[in-house]
């Protein structure tokens, strides 16, 4: 079994290479950051590779691509577009350099990737492609607002694409974590509910993948949360959340 994943140098990317090299799967890895790439291939127990790459340029995914299969000796089974950026921001002072970014990595990155392994796919009818969104998706989240539409998007389009490739036998994962300790999150100034661990969330999506799940979305009570914020009427959703409109922010960048 092959798998690509890309912003795979840390947090919930790392963590689900571990997690699948443990359950024997041979792969391939892609991040900006080739030592830290590096490094974890030569922790791995399975085959891999490491593949420095920036998501947001489609003919370098492509090229890694092909250097993944060539190196793994053959298509990938399973294609997980990881690769995101969280940046704070506000409405009052709206960052469009960090938006631009944010869009880029996010979404484009998530396309890049499937134009490079769904032809692929589609041809040997077999194979599973996996994002990486959020329950930050599920509704616009004042200081969050761009960060929230890069995972909505990311959510439609899985979601379509789940529907239009099932004919051809490829499954189409949409994952949505929660709060996860990685290196986004712990910038966060905010108490964050039902935080995980990134082993964790780790178990979590792999099971979910080999198990061809539709959607993986957890922990459990922050996802009924979000699912029934979404009924809430939007005049009780803005006076709910109107304070956390008010708080500070920080606008370093976060990768996972």
């Amino acid at each position: 079994m092959r798998a690509i994943i890309t912003g795979a140098s840390s947090g919930i990317g790392e963590a689900l290479a571990r997690e699948l090299a443990r359950r024997g799967w041979d792969l391939a890895l892609l991040a900006r950051r080739a030592d830290l790439l590096d490094a974890l291939v030569k922790e791995l127990p399975t085959k891999s590779v490491a593949l420095p790459c920036d998501v947001t340029d489609a003919m370098a995914v492509k090229i890694a691509v092909k250097q993944g299969e060539m190196s793994l000796g053959g298509p990938f089974d399973l294609a997980v577009a990881n690769a995101g950026v969280g940046v704070p921001s506000h409405a009052s002072k709206f960052p469009l350099a960090d938006a631009e970014l944010m869009m880029r990595v996010n979404v484009i990155g998530m396309f890049n990737l499937f134009d490079a392994v769904i032809p692929s796919m589609i041809e040997r009818r077999a194979g599973r492609f996996a994002g990486i969104a959020s329950i930050a998706g599920l509704r616009g989240l004042p200081t969050s607002s761009v960060y929230s539409a890069t995972k909505a998007a990311m959510h439609a389009f899985l979601e379509a694409s789940r529907v239009e490739l099932r004919q051809y036998g490829v499954g189409v994962t949409t994952v949505n974590p929660g709060f996860v300790i990685t290196a986004m999150t712990e910038k966060n100034r905010f108490k964050m509910p039902f935080l995980m661990k990134v082993d964790d969330a780790a178990r979590v999506i792999a099971d979910g993948l080999e198990r061809g799940k539709r959607v993986v979305e957890f922990p459990r009570p922050m996802s009924l949360l979000m699912r029934f914020a979404r009924l809430i009427p939007d005049a009780i959703w803005d006076r709910a959340t109107a304070p956390y409109a008010r708080r500070k922010i920080d606008a370093e960048k976060a990768r996972r």
